[in-house]
């Protein structure tokens, strides 16, 4: 969280659950515009995204959700973009429609094709067809599949510096670091993604990334409870 949010309050609010690998895109995207935001916690163990308190914030039922400018955003590369287009200081995307084209096309690998296959409803699908094996063994698959197509997406001529596009981090970033934190949860090898592993390094120095991450919102947030429990 944001110091100055905790210090000052803000009218910024996201509904998020800690390790939501959406929700910390959207983290880190507040967090590197400076942006002051407080946290409500939904409990997806729990089920709270399915109260109805939650589905009056996302019919869909899922997090994040961002309370912002008195809308209601949902989706994080649509929050993200919202943030871009509306806080254009510290910009996440290039300035050339080639190269926010190519970035874009990044953090849809995570958020288009890895993430909806290892969302929580689909792996539980899954382990009720075929068991907890298979369960792990497809998302790890998945995972593994989506991160290879990612790191061939980076040996291009434009992605040359310490992060995904050149040497400040931006919405590519704010997509992959979250989908290898679930990689490594799952067990997926990473040993093999040089130029991956190259800007993780990276994004683990700087503060917004750190601030962001799971472990260090956990316990930061009201939570958002069922009615009636």
């Amino acid at each position: 969280m944001n110091a100055s949010a905790s210090t000052r309050g803000s009218d910024v609010v996201l509904y998020d659950y800690w390790r939501s690998s959406a929700s910390f895109r959207v983290r880190i995207a507040l967090e590197l515009k400076n942006i002051a935001w407080q946290r409500v916690a939904v409990d997806l163990a729990a089920g709270v995204q399915r109260s109805p308190q939650h589905l009056l914030l996302n019919p869909l039922g899922r997090v994040p959700v961002l309370a912002i400018d008195g809308l209601l955003l949902t989706q994080s590369l649509a929050i993200i973009d919202y943030l871009e287009e509306t806080r254009t200081a510290l910009p996440l995307l290039p300035t050339s429609a080639a190269a926010r084209a190519r970035v874009r096309a990044l953090a849809q690998i995570v958020a288009c094709d890895i993430h909806p296959l290892s969302n929580l409803s689909t792996l539980d699908k899954v382990e009720a067809l075929a068991g907890s094996d298979a369960r792990a063994q497809w998302n790890r698959d998945n995972i593994a599949a989506g991160l290879r197509a990612f790191e061939q997406m980076l040996d291009h001529a434009d992605f040359r510096g310490s992060f995904c596009f050149g040497d400040t981090p931006g919405l590519a970033d704010c997509a992959l670091i979250p989908q290898l934190y679930n990689a490594r949860r799952w067990g997926v090898k990473l040993d093999s993604l040089g130029r991956i592993s190259a800007v993780d390094k990276a994004c683990a120095e700087v503060a917004a990334f750190q601030r962001a991450s799971p472990e260090a919102v956990e316990f930061t947030a009201q939570q958002m409870s069922i009615p009636g429990k």
